[in-house]
């Protein structure tokens, strides 16, 4: 069965993305206990290409099937879990990438919505954070998405963030979603 298309982006209000975001139901991962069966021989590269065995998966659709059944352990590892089996899979940085982003306002009563290279919609703020890590190429933000699995900001969608920031013009330089403000500045 083929995935649903892709709604445009910037043909929703933040509103509508909410929702279809809050009506995307996913597996309860968490609420999964089997027994440890193996390795998957799946790798999620740092610009967010899925491989298996060495070879890109080139269907979106199985991509996103997958990312449905991630979970990251305790001991910072990931799996793919499904009642009956647990299977590791490398992930080289974060295992979602947002490719594009939404704001709808400004100051305080902004909203920013993300899309991540596996079609899910993010709302940041409070229950799904931004946060700035220092990084050998420069800042690298991500998105909190679900559990304790993030979303490595794309460059592009980073400078559109860095815009907003210098827009704001406040100290320390941010950006403001859902009532939430996320400096710019990696933690200390």
């Amino acid at each position: 069965m083929p995935m649903p298309t892709q709604p445009d982006l910037s043909s929703l209000s933040l509103a509508d993305i909410a929702r279809l975001a809050e009506e995307h139901k996913l597996p309860p991962v968490d609420k999964w206990n089997p027994e440890h069966c193996g390795d998957s021989g799946m790798r999620i590269a740092s610009d967010g290409t899925w491989h298996h065995e060495g070879s890109p998966i080139t269907r979106t659709e199985m991509v996103r099937l997958f990312s449905t059944i991630l979970r990251r352990e305790p001991d910072g590892s990931y799996v793919l879990v499904t009642p009956v089996e647990k299977l590791d899979i490398e992930v080289e940085d974060a295992p979602f990438v947002a490719v594009e982003m939404k704001a709808e306002g400004s100051g305080e009563a902004m909203k920013l919505a993300f899309r991540l290279n596996t079609g899910d919609l993010v709302t940041a703020g409070p229950d799904h954070a931004l946060r700035f890590a220092s990084g050998e190429d420069g800042p690298r933000p991500y998105l909190h998405v679900r559990g304790e699995l993030e979303a490595l900001v794309g460059r592009s969608v980073y400078y559109e963030l860095a815009d907003i920031a210098l827009a704001n013009g406040g100290t320390p330089a941010g950006v403001w979603s859902n009532g939430a403000f996320f400096a710019l500045e990696p933690a200390a």
